[in-house]
């Protein structure tokens, strides 16, 4: 089997940033997938599951209540690894093109009060596995990369 995209990318080297992992064709239509890196991977700890899952649940719904971007959000979700998440837009985008979009999304997750949108079991199958304070504290951590990216944390670097 061939190796994939994302396991070609150098994750010695990566740093945590945004950037476009990945265009896909479907139809007529180009598919963005992008990497929101926020550790540093194999060299700072991983997110535990209970702040990866509540940054879920403020992103996704953050995202699909977005004005201008909630018909182009494909997909919102936390990469194996727990080093980040991968965002999926319907459309040709660059990095530069959404960090305005995960600047304010990760303000609100770096903010958010009271109950996490859908925190319930009826909601949820592992409600009771979230942690709203370590996930404020992680996109906080984030959202400070975000607000002072420079270039070589846009595109990935060899």
């Amino acid at each position: 089997m061939e190796k994939i995209a994302s396991f070609n990318v150098n994750h010695l080297v990566l740093l945590p940033g945004l950037y476009v992992s990945r265009k896909d064709k479907v139809g007529e239509e180009v598919i963005t997938t992008f990497d929101l890196r926020m550790t540093r991977p194999n060299f700072e700890p991983v997110m535990n599951t209970a702040e990866v899952h509540t940054l879920e649940h403020l992103g996704a719904t953050f995202l699909r209540n977005d004005p201008e971007y909630k018909d182009k959000i494909i997909y919102f979700g936390p990469m194996g690894c727990r080093t980040g998440f991968y965002t999926v837009l319907a459309g040709d985008y660059e990095s530069k093109d959404v960090l305005p979009l995960m600047i304010r999304m990760y303000e609100f997750m770096a903010s958010f009060e009271g109950e996490v949108p859908g925190q319930a079991a009826r909601d949820c199958g592992n409600y009771l596995d979230m942690n709203l304070p370590m996930a404020k504290y992680v996109a906080a951590k984030y959202l400070e990369v975000l607000k002072n990216i420079t270039d070589d944390r846009l595109i990935y670097q060899d």
